[in-house]
């Protein structure tokens, strides 16, 4: 039985690092086309409107 829990603890723990590592992933392939979408415009930040102050600011780089 606690081979069996601990089985269970392990493929849990496994799924989990798993998980993370493609969310990751993700992100930084998200990233990655950002930036390249940026050099092929020539441009050196990108613009978003910030919806409280209808203002345009640079993005930040948690911003994806």
């Amino acid at each position: 039985m606690a081979q069996l829990i601990f089985l269970t603890i392990l493929v849990g723990g496994a799924w989990l690092l798993y998980r993370r590592f493609v969310a990751d992933a993700e992100k930084l392939a998200a990233k990655s086309r950002a930036e390249e979408k940026e050099r092929e415009n020539q441009a050196v930040g990108t613009l978003i409107e910030d919806p409280e102050t209808g203002e345009y600011r640079p993005r930040r780089e948690d911003e994806v």
